[in-house]
């Protein structure tokens, strides 16, 4: 069986691949093109010699045909996912997230190939009630958030119309090594590995579902190869939350050192667009697959400071970009 994964230079889809190399899988990665030919997080991949890489973009329908062919299916990672960019350019995210995802779809259409569709917890907005479940009202407050739910929609669109093998993974937040900069954990650690006790971030009152990138990378694959998931939408999580403020509190004592916190403006959302709190009810997931989250926040934490320590060089905490 040959399986492509979209995205696969990115956090959690090269884990994926990795993964799935490791689980008797022929991959292909599909990794946006560049004129440097870098391959993302597969560069410095101990499964590289292993993995078919084809450069392409997403938003380009012959690309993804192309990519598409001589697959049994498809795990579909590649998007925008920075919320704060979202704000300054909205029409990348319907370029990236929607088209993109219409590419995906279309081609997996004519060719009779399943979809595993990445969603995003974003997507409910603050939570209406706790915990969340696949029933909760969609409520996007940022333009990511809306292309995401626009995705989601289209995908399930073609589950009903064309009978196209689908499942939509919605992950809750989660981290670990490979993380961009911009999420909070990688920005905490980075700043207090570069020795700053006086660390910017934005807002400390959000709680958040915290799940460990080996955990949402094998609910992926739970969820992907299993007979009774086409046309479900799944929740990953842990079903456990913690605060913004108390998440740097967990970083600062594992890394045994002291903190004081700076509230940056430009880490802000705005006012309306913050969502406040998201809380996962995995059970859905977990009576269909048997998944389960297993790998706890300080454990996590941990795996996460010692992984950046070997690479805090490619971290410029100094430098905030949206």
């Amino acid at each position: 069986m040959k399986i492509l994964v979209t995205g696969a230079g990115g956090f959690i889809a090269s884990h994926l691949a990795e993964k799935l190399v490791k689980s008797g899988y022929s991959v292909r990665a599909y990794i946006h093109y560049n004129s440097k030919n870098h391959w993302g997080w597969l560069e410095e991949s101990d499964c590289l010699n292993e993995i078919e890489v084809i450069s392409g973009d997403i938003r380009d329908y012959d690309s993804v045909q192309n990519a598409v062919s001589g697959c049994n299916t498809v795990f579909h990672l590649a998007a925008l996912i920075g919320i704060p960019y979202s704000y300054i350019s909205p029409l990348a995210y319907i370029k990236t997230n929607i088209e993109g995802t219409y590419n995906v779809l279309e081609a997996a259409r004519n060719k009779g190939i399943k979809v595993i569709h990445t969603s995003t917890s974003e997507i409910y907005g603050t939570a209406q009630y706790v915990p969340i479940d696949e029933a909760h009202p969609i409520n996007p407050q940022s333009p990511y958030a809306a292309t995401k739910s626009s995705a989601d929609t289209l995908a399930i669109s073609y589950y009903r119309s064309f009978e196209l093998p689908v499942v939509i993974v919605r992950p809750f937040n989660t981290y670990g090594p490979r993380q961009s900069a911009r999420a909070i954990i990688p920005t905490v650690i980075s700043q207090l590995l570069e020795g700053k006790n006086r660390i910017s971030v934005g807002n400390l009152s959000p709680t958040r579902d915290m799940t460990y990138v080996s955990d949402t990378v094998e609910g992926f694959i739970a969820a992907g190869f299993n007979e009774v998931t086409s046309g479900e939408i799944l929740n990953l999580g842990t079903g456990e939350e913690i605060s913004i403020g108390e998440l740097i509190n967990r970083i600062s004592f594992i890394m045994k050192t002291d903190v004081e916190i700076e509230n940056s403006p430009e880490r802000m959302r705005p006012v309306k667009s913050e969502v406040e709190r998201l809380l996962s009810n995995p059970s859905k997931m977990h009576s269909l697959t048997g998944w389960k989250a297993r790998v706890s926040i300080d454990d996590g934490l941990s795996r996460t400071i010692s992984w950046m320590k070997q690479k805090k060089d490619i971290y410029k905490s100094s430098i905030y970009n949206v």
